[in-house]
């Protein structure tokens, strides 16, 4: 007998994706420049190894970049700008780092902003213990969740209305930092062992996203050894950030990243 079932489905498009989308196409106006980076995290990934080894916990290598993020921004507070009009910049004191995290909403799974406030003032325990929290769904609301509450609404509106709406609220730095924080962090992971780097579309002055990582040796000490090296994609808004600041601050974040900055100086002191 011919089988007459189609080989796909329909299904509804989540509403909730035209806010993402919305806010995609406000991005797409802003003047970034992105670089291509790389760090040796042979060091904090083999102590993370080695504490889940001696404690069977698994620690969060996204906080540690986070917190490490929040360290380079908080050196360099040109970047944790935005525009107020065009004759102001308004710089904040605190670094709010935003990542994604997937949780459940309305019966899928979907990356949801999981905004770790003054996240350049918390410890590396402080800041992966918010992001398990987050990934179990026990964070307590945060303004990002806020935000997932009313854009399912938001996305049935017309899209003339719902643009003249975004265009409203990102010209206010507060409201920026309100329901997204002041920099962004990808962690993708999408590359697994192989080295690649990941690019998106920011909206915020300084956005990060996490690649794979990749395995090759190194010279060091006169010999060669195995390394595991970092992709980074780091983006600026270059209407805020001249390129020798965002060097500069480049430079500090893998820095502070192959040094094993939060994580191992903290460890040793017993608060990990």
């Amino acid at each position: 007998m011919h089988d007459t079932r189609q080989p796909f489905e329909t299904v509804p498009f989540p509403s909730i994706r035209e806010a993402s989308i919305d806010l995609l196409r406000a991005a797409q106006g802003k003047h970034m420049i992105h670089g291509f980076t790389e760090a040796d995290v042979t060091v904090p990934r083999q102590f993370i190894r080695d504490h889940k080894a001696r404690t069977g916990e698994r620690l969060s290598f996204t906080a540690f970049i986070a917190g490490c993020l929040a360290t380079a921004v908080a050196e360099n507070r040109a970047l944790n700008a935005y525009r107020r009009g065009r004759r102001h910049l308004v710089r904040f004191d605190d670094v709010d780092v935003n990542t994604m995290v997937e949780r459940e909403v309305d019966g899928q799974r979907m990356g949801t902003p999981n905004v770790i406030r003054a996240a350049d003032k918390k410890t590396f325990r402080q800041i992966h213990d918010q992001i398990r929290a987050a990934q179990v769904g026990a964070v307590e609301e945060t303004r990002g969740m806020e935000w997932f509450k009313w854009a399912s609404l938001f996305g049935r509106l017309p899209t003339f209305i719902r643009m003249a709406v975004w265009r409203i609220l990102m010209r206010n730095p507060h409201t920026v930092k309100r329901f997204a924080g002041t920099v962004g962090l990808t962690a993708v992971g999408m590359f697994g062992r192989r080295a690649g780097w990941g690019m998106t579309i920011p909206f915020l002055t300084v956005n990060v996203v996490v690649g794979g990582i990749s395995r090759r040796p190194a010279l060091a000490a006169d010999q060669f050894e195995e390394r595991e090296y970092l992709c980074l994609t780091v983006s600026v808004d270059h209407d805020i950030v001249d390129g020798a600041p965002a060097a500069r601050f480049v430079n500090r974040f893998v820095e502070l990243i192959e040094s094993g900055h939060g994580l191992i100086d903290k460890a040793t002191a017993g608060q990990v």
